[in-house]
């Protein structure tokens, strides 16, 4: 909901302006003269402002570098009776956004805060891409040899077309971030922000404000207005990261806004609407934490439309190659060098590797091979300690069950063998045997 400051020394006109911008869904605060525009301007935040250039005995353009001062994203239209070329080119020299003549209609003030409105979308996408420009991760390639991704997958990408809430569930580095980014981008809400916000990151209070803004004054350290992301998301998507630990004090907040679309900023008692989609995710047995009371049994209900759930890296041993090689062309990228692949060795150590930090861990991995590597390939001592240790065909390191040995000597078989059939023979096994135990351990 676009914040409009509106600025003008007759009452008649900046109150009716006031209330036909109210009366379409705009928040609306007035100001008749400079002090009483600046000092709303530092306690409140606001997108666009209507300036008449005549402000009593003041001169409203220089008003225009001291808004800008306080608050460079405002979109400043000047509005006055005694327009010219000459006082618009010196406005818009001055950083206004645009020019509109006295006396004017409601069509041209919906014109002006339409371009306002678009301009800013515009520029909170411009913003989510700059964001995901800096924080590309090679990791992001949403396709699997795995069929249990690949109905993830799947599924993802015909729920991003609807409308409905999204839970992620999986171990922690599994992608879960990546796939709320990219099913907010296969979505119809692509063109709008996506805001996310790490659950246990932040105490009660700031989680809150985070969420819904807050109101000057509302605690220690609120010296202005704020919107929050939910204001800031309004049409796009919000991704509640690790949902588990949201605090129980704002779980009803959660809800109702989940609910009806309504919240209030902390510290305000204005009721404010957005249209915002929810993807949250978690690594946590949330069912048991709504045994436990720990977690709302309604939130949870309200947040469990539609799971997906990622598997972990280890349960898709098909696809370490395929991501460690395009993990690899990355940071080869990166790290300015020509790296054609991995040793045989390296490969097969990869392979056998339980990857208990999933995919951000063979991330590290790769870029850690890739920094250390010499020639145009990774080798196996260039890989973190971990992978050199359970490079063997098995680790004692720690207690093992008698069929967790065999797996692990399987996948250590397959993975450094040159062949299938070499495979069941180094086993003393037949290929359909080894068929059937590849299939059960997910090789």
């Amino acid at each position: 909901m676009l914040n409009i400051l509106v600025i003008d020394d007759e009452a008649n006109i900046r109150k009716t302006l006031a209330l036909w911008l109210k009366s379409h869904g705009r928040q609306v605060c007035q100001a008749g003269d400079v002090q009483a525009a600046l000092a709303e301007s530092r306690a409140r935040m606001f997108e666009m402002a209507f300036l008449d250039l005549r402000l009593g005995a003041d001169n409203g353009l220089e008003l225009i570098p001291k808004l800008l001062a306080d608050s460079p994203w405002m979109k400043i239209v000047v509005m006055t009776a005694y327009s010219s070329i000459d006082t618009a080119v010196q406005a818009m020299r001055l950083g206004a956004f645009d020019y509109i003549a006295k006396p004017f209609n409601p069509e041209q003030i919906e014109l002006v805060v339409g371009r306002v409105e678009a301009m800013l979308a515009m520029q909170n996408r411009i913003d989510c891409l700059k964001a995901d420009l800096q924080s590309l991760h090679p990791e992001a390639v949403f396709s699997s040899a795995n069929p249990k991704m690949q109905r993830t997958l799947e599924m993802a990408r015909q729920v991003a077309d609807s409308e409905a809430v999204v839970l992620l569930r999986g171990e922690s580095g599994t992608g879960k971030t990546m796939l709320a980014r990219a099913i907010h981008n296969w979505s119809r809400r692509a063109e709008f922000p996506l805001g996310i916000i790490s659950c246990p990151t932040l105490t009660p209070e700031l989680l809150s404000s985070e969420l819904f803004g807050h109101m000057k004054g509302a605690f220690t350290g609120a010296v202005r207005d704020s919107a929050g992301r939910v204001a800031a998301c309004d049409h796009g998507t919000l991704f509640l990261d690790e949902i588990g630990d949201l605090p129980p004090a704002i779980q009803p907040q959660l809800l109702r806004f989940i609910q009806d679309h309504e919240y209030e900023r902390v510290g305000g008692t204005e009721t404010l609407r957005a249209d915002v989609r929810i993807i949250a995710a978690t690594n946590m047995d949330l069912e048991e934490a709504v045994r436990q009371k720990k977690f709302r049994e309604d939130l949870f209900y309200r947040l469990n439309v539609f799971q997906l759930e990622i598997p972990p890296l280890r349960e898709r041993p098909e696809d370490i190659e395929t991501l460690a090689l395009d993990m690899l062309l990355f940071f080869a990228k990166s790290n300015h060098k020509v790296l054609n692949g991995f040793s045989p060795e390296a490969m097969a150590a990869m392979r056998s590797y339980g990857w208990p930090g999933n995919l951000r861990e063979l991330r590290n991995a790769v870029e850690r091979g890739a920094i250390l590597a010499t020639g145009e390939t990774v080798e196996l001592a260039h890989l973190p300690e971990a992978l050199k240790q359970e490079s063997g065909p098995l680790s004692f390191r720690e207690n093992l069950t008698l069929e967790e040995v065999e797996e692990r000597y399987i996948r250590h078989v397959v993975a450094t063998a040159p062949s299938l059939q070499q495979a069941a023979e180094i086993l003393g096994i037949d290929q359909a045997t080894l068929w059937r135990k590849r299939k059960a351990y997910g090789i």
